[in-house]
């Protein structure tokens, strides 16, 4: 099915550019103002020699909307990549909220998702270790719904008033402009260690999850605590969670590092190409809910975004499935002029005094202002609502709405109050009805004051792997840092969250390792580690070296079993164009040892060749040792099983030797959805 879908996307790409092609073939080129333009290479010049004349409207045009085409950048999540969707709920909600589009399973609502990084410029690698945006737009029939996340469930900070600080601190530093998407410099460390709240965030930035193998493999978290509130006006306390079908899985360091270098478009890449090939991303929204009188049962704030609800005590609700089918048609006019903002919401969704929250209810807006122009940038055609819009907002940059009459004010009797407010009833929003009561006072609750228990819960939940990964990334972090005091500061601030890791990293970074502290959080949960989540093999990229000489007929079999399982082979040997078997059959090569690195796929299934030279096994050997050195699934059979002989690679953990073929594509599929095999021993 995998294959069909493939060619199916080859044709669909076809047909699209033969469509463009026929419906532009007899357009006629104009100016923006309509003008037709009969010549498009040449100035306007007085003489074919000389000057050009400032008479020339259509060179000025065209050269001032070539100057003006880039507008600036996001601060963070500057680095991003979108794709069209939908979203359709499993079952009515209507018991807990009386949001529209989560009402009735047999309707679907259209969704636009922008991933991205959050630290680096517009032009950064797409592999640093950083948190990832994970931004949801519902087009609903009461208007946009934005769900704007990250893919990590807690934040560096509790209040907003401290986001220009954290953002300076992990930006490249300003004497400097150096490093560029990456946290492992003085400002950021010394900003963690000054500002104790950010423990359990970087405590997340440090594990796997920073560096996920693909946006279609990644968790999504709407971090703050919102509200849903029912027809009744009954509320209940709600965190968003977007679960991918396919598990969540990273990729290891030096492999992020190696990704950066060889295609730093690698995530954006692989998003385009599934969506291309009929492989649609999907993910199911879950809801967490605590009723109201329940807010003060637990042992942690439920509004201090730097805390989680473990699952294992408020469990995850699986309400809904989302599914992007559909890539972009043009990145700018879509991908970088979609405006998120978690104040987009719906009847039935509201907020709650999460103070960073309600930071980002003023921020977002304010940062829409001078990104996009002015305030009219809801009329941009990635932002319109599907749903009709009417208000007495008026002018401005960028206005397209042309609107009739003498009346843009309320109340009014020469319209008839036109356009008019509407009931409750009628679909009109209504905040929830809270009681606010207290001192003005600039202070932090109480509750608030814990930093160090839900990191070491975190830390408690990570398997072997997991926490030697966690470890490497403090060591190479802080092993940037230059200041010896940050790096004392750092290693004193985590041996409050565990003894092991911060024995684990001190002693790399130069520093005592700091006296035992009595840590008494013991609890763990198994649903935050990577270990535990889904294992399949569809979509996954399996890169076959194959040498003249192979046997066509067993390679055959098993590239076709791999296709079967919806797993994307690709037929590497030393140049383009074909390569033959012992038995005639002939295969068209898809990479080069030049062109493709084991970095770039999840599996590897040697074959090689009888009749290649010691130069192509030099260059397979290097090949399939790297992906054996990142843990990942490796094949071999017939002449392939020759590059197992390095450290001795064929008796190890995720290493598949069999030589009936669909039995081998049997254990492969296995090993490939196993995704690495950390017990394996590697130099």
């Amino acid at each position: 099915m995998s294959n069909e879908r493939n060619v199916n996307g080859a044709d669909n790409k076809k047909e699209q550019l033969e469509q463009f092609t026929t419906d532009d073939r007899h357009k006629k080129m104009t100016t923006n103002q309509g003008l037709k333009v009969s010549e498009d290479e040449f100035s306007l010049k007085a003489g074919e020699r000389g000057p050009t004349i400032m008479e020339d409207f259509h060179f000025r045009e065209k050269m001032t909307h070539f100057d003006h085409e880039r507008i600036p950048e996001r601060i963070v999540h500057a680095r991003g990549y979108a794709a069209h969707g939908e979203f359709q709920v499993y079952h009515s909600m209507k018991e807990y909220t009386k949001a529209g589009f989560l009402q009735d399973p047999d309707k679907t609502t259209p969704v636009f998702v922008r991933f991205s990084t959050v630290a680096g410029s517009k032009g950064s690698g797409e592999l640093a270790r950083d948190a990832r945006g994970f931004a949801t737009k519902f087009y609903t029939e009461e208007g946009n719904y934005d769900l704007v996340g990250n893919n990590i469930p807690v934040f560096f900070i509790q209040d907003a008033i401290k986001f220009p600080d954290l953002v300076h601190a992990l930006k490249p530093e300003p004497h400097n402009e150096m490093p560029q998407a990456a946290t492992a410099h003085d400002t950021f460390w010394d900003f963690v260690a000054n500002n104790q709240e950010s423990a359990h965030m970087v405590m997340w930035a440090m594990s796997d999850r920073a560096i996920p193998r693909s946006f279609r493999m990644m968790e999504g978290f709407g971090v703050h605590t919102f509200r849903f509130v029912n027809e009744e006006g009954k509320s209940h306390f709600v965190k968003f969670h977007w679960k991918p079908i396919l598990g969540t899985h990273s990729v290891v360091w030096d492999e992020a590092q190696k990704l950066n270098g060889k295609d730093p478009d690698f995530h954006r890449r692989d998003l385009w190409e599934a969506i291309e090939a009929g492989d649609y991303p999907e993910y199911e929204l879950g809801v967490q809910m605590i009723p109201e009188e329940d807010e003060f049962k637990f042992d942690f704030d439920i509004l201090d975004p730097t805390k989680l609800w473990p699952e294992e005590d408020v469990p995850v609700q699986l309400i809904g499935k989302m599914t992007l089918n559909r890539n972009v048609d043009n990145v700018f006019a879509e991908t970088e002029q979609v405006a998120f903002h978690p104040g987009h919401v719906v009847p039935g969704i509201d907020f709650t005094n999460d103070p960073l929250l309600q930071g980002r209810l003023f921020s977002y807006t304010d940062t829409q202002l001078i990104r996009l122009g002015g305030p009219n940038f809801h009329e941009l055609p990635i932002n319109r609502p599907v749903c009709p819009f009417h208000n007495n907002q008026r002018d401005g940059y960028g206005r397209q709405t042309i609107n009739r009459g003498p009346v843009s004010y309320h109340n009014n009797s020469l319209a008839q109050n036109t356009p008019e407010t509407s009931t409750e009833e009628e679909g009109g929003y209504k905040h929830y009805d809270e009681k606010v009561d207290g001192h003005k006072i600039r202070a932090r609750s109480g509750s608030f004051k814990d930093h160090f228990s839900q990191a070491t819960l975190f830390w408690n939940s990570m398997s072997k792997a997991e926490k030697e990964h966690m470890i490497n990334a403090f060591s190479f972090e802080l092993g940037k840092v230059e200041n010896t005091s940050v790096r004392e500061q750092v290693v004193e601030m985590f041996s409050h969250v565990s003894t092991e890791l911060t024995h684990g990293f001190a002693k790399a970074i130069g520093v005592e390792p700091p006296k035992e502290k009595e840590i008494t959080v013991t609890k763990s949960s198994p649903a935050l580690s990577q270990e535990n989540t889904a294992k399949r093999p569809e979509t996954r990229k399996v890169a076959v070296i194959v040498g003249k000489g192979f046997n066509g007929a067993e390679l055959q079999t098993v590239v076709n079993t791999l296709k079967r399982e919806g797993i994307h082979a690709e037929i590497l040997s030393n140049t383009l164009g074909t390569v033959k078997g012992s038995d005639g059959v002939e295969l068209a090569v898809d990479q080069t040892f030049l062109t493709a690195d084991s970095v770039l796929f999840d599996a590897v299934y040697a074959v090689t060749g009888s009749e290649e030279d010691k130069s192509f096994y030099k260059k397979a050997v290097l090949f399939v040792y790297e992906a054996f050195s990142h843990f990942k699934p490796i094949g071999a059979t017939q002449e392939g099983q020759k590059l197992l002989e390095v450290d001795e690679m064929k008796h190890s953990p995720g290493v598949i030797i069999e030589d009936e073929p669909q039995e081998f594509a049997n254990q492969f599929i296995d090993a490939i959805a196993s995704h690495r095999f950390w017990n394996r021993k590697v130099l």
